[in-house]
């Protein structure tokens, strides 16, 4: 998946699949991210590459967009 350039200096990182079949791994990085397991939960967070490592972990789980 190609990250995408997004400008603004906070990001909402929403969960849209389940967590149940994923890696301990992948559970692990959402739940540092702040996402609890239910879908169409969701986080706001800094927009820094720390973030974008967490959200390469769980990218196919999870759609990103900026917050002003």
């Amino acid at each position: 998946m190609k990250q995408e350039k997004i400008d603004s200096p906070r990001l909402k990182i929403t969960l849209c699949k389940s967590l149940i079949s994923s890696l301990p791994n992948q559970r692990k990085t959402a739940k540092s991210l702040g996402l609890t397991g239910k879908i169409s939960g969701y986080c706001i967070r800094k927009n820094d590459d720390v973030t974008w490592g967490m959200i390469n972990v769980i990218r196919h789980l999870v759609k990103v967009e900026g917050v002003n």
